[in-house]
């Protein structure tokens, strides 16, 4: 059965990069670069990952197994059009998804063919377009949102995700972008509520695997009288 599903690396403190990187410049000696980098460091350490970009080498380790399981349950993608910006050049001719893409963005453009079996169609019409057209061509497999953070808060927000991972890694940024932030519109007293299905700790990072259960309003507890939650209204 088809999910939708997500996954990101970030810190401790809840960053997927170091603070946005808007101006003239080099993104590569930005701050966002530079904190990006640092969480997403041990995917660049393994095989499965080198071997999806054309590189030799890397561990193989429960890390690598990791990223291998990622790319192997994925049948389609969706992902904002500032990462699919960011990466056509890097990603080349024969892109590491090797599967439909659907880059969710404002800006009408031709869909791209690429060698590997990626292409890239641009979705003006919204997230649930994007997913939507995704899960129709992914073959049984996962429909795969591969970010930004900004592009999965959109997803979750929407009540379209079905599962999310979080690579924890062990480092605290202090400032940044941040994977959850108050763009979600929860009320005041609702959550999105998640329950862990997967744990798997490493040196480098701590993978939790969630499904997400959705929308639910906070609810306030008897302090120990025996008596349950409260429903709050």
């Amino acid at each position: 059965m088809t999910k939708v599903t997500a996954q990101l690396s970030v810190s401790v403190d809840g960053f997927y990069a170091g603070p946005r990187f808007d101006g003239d410049g080099d993104w590569m000696d930005s701050a966002e670069s530079a904190g990006f980098f640092r969480v997403t460091r041990w995917v660049t350490e393994v095989s499965a990952w080198r071997e999806r970009q054309g590189f030799t080498g890397g561990e193989q380790d429960t890390n690598s197994d990791v990223i291998a399981e990622t790319f192997e349950a994925a049948g389609a993608y969706v992902m904002g059009r500032r990462m699919a910006d960011g990466g056509e050049v890097p990603w080349g001719d024969e892109p590491p998804f090797r599967a439909p893409v659907f880059v969710v963005t404002h800006r009408p453009r031709e869909r791209l063919l690429r060698q590997g079996g990626t292409s890239f169609t641009f979705v003006t019409g919204g997230v649930a377009s994007a997913v939507e057209q995704a899960r129709a061509v992914a073959g049984g497999k996962n429909v795969a949102v591969a970010g930004g953070g900004s592009l999965v808060r959109q997803v979750l927000k929407a009540g379209l995700l079905d599962e999310l991972e979080l690579h924890i890694v062990p480092v605290v940024l202090g400032s940044g972008l941040r994977l959850f932030d108050a763009d979600l519109d929860l009320a005041e007293k609702e959550a999105i509520e998640l329950t862990p299905t997967r744990v798997i700790q490493t040196p480098e990072v701590t993978h939790i695997r969630y499904a997400v259960n959705g929308r639910a309003p906070l609810m306030l507890d008897d302090r120990g009288s025996g008596g349950g939650p409260t429903v709050t209204r």
